[in-house]
């Protein structure tokens, strides 16, 4: 098994994550630090560490749906000590956000210790649908959202796509609906601005086919056996 893939299917963090602890020299395989990629292991027979602690597949995995309020980071911890999303499902979850929302963004927010379905929900390949309620200043029209919908260049050069429709188109404030199948930083806000339009309110309605149904701000809960199942058969886990 490669070792990226062995910290994830530990639950250490995403194999993005292991990747970059890897070559950070933080990871070592029978007491030798590896920074190479692509390192093999026998995970019947090797010792890993991270940081020099011992880590072994988990058999224990833990999904969970939290309703994001804003004001929290979508990270474990924070070198500022400002709040996270751990804060609000207390210290003994060893979980991490599958790709994040923003700290004035709240919404539908999948957090586990499955790092290979972690690493694979938020990869392009498998466009993992995401849909957000957005409001903005100013008076949206079809126009735009046909503009949203043929591409904005963002400022990595690349083109964000979203397919919108709206709820509400007022002089001073509009609210919509925006599907997406990508999640880039600041995607959205960046999207609306570019076409005029500054975002004033952000949430996350839709992850998957995950909603914050029955869930208040703040509040969380374990996922069911069966959406467990349907997320992974989503990319080609199950």
């Amino acid at each position: 098994m490669r070792l990226n893939k062995f910290l994830a299917h530990s639950g250490v963090c995403s194999r993005r994550c292991a990747d970059l602890l890897i070559q950070s020299g933080r990871v070592a395989v029978n007491g030798i630090p590896v920074q190479k990629l692509g390192i093999l292991v026998d995970e019947r027979s090797d010792e890993v560490t991270v940081n020099g602690k011992k880590v072994s597949l988990s058999e224990n995995l833990t999904y969970i749906l939290l309703n994001k309020p804003k004001g929290y980071l979508s990270t474990v911890k924070d070198s500022f000590h400002r709040p996270t999303v751990l804060d609000l499902l207390g210290k003994d979850k060893k979980v991490f956000p599958v790709g994040r929302l923003d700290k004035d963004t709240g919404g539908v927010l999948l957090l586990t210790n499955d790092g290979e379905l972690t690493f694979r929900l938020t990869h392009p390949k498998f466009e993992i649908e995401k849909i957000y309620l957005v409001t903005v200043k100013g008076k949206i029209d079809k126009k735009t959202l046909k503009i949203f919908k043929q591409g904005i260049k963002l400022e990595e050069g690349v083109v964000a796509f979203g397919e919108g429709k709206i709820i509400k188109a007022e002089k001073e404030r509009s609210v919509f609906e925006l599907k997406l199948k990508e999640g880039r930083k600041r995607e959205i806000k960046i999207m609306c601005q570019k076409a005029g339009f500054p975002v004033v309110n952000l949430i996350r309605t839709r992850f998957a086919h995950l909603t914050t149904r029955g869930l208040k701000e703040g509040q969380w809960r374990y996922l069911k056996d069966e959406e467990i199942l349907r997320l992974k058969k989503m990319v080609g886990m199950g």
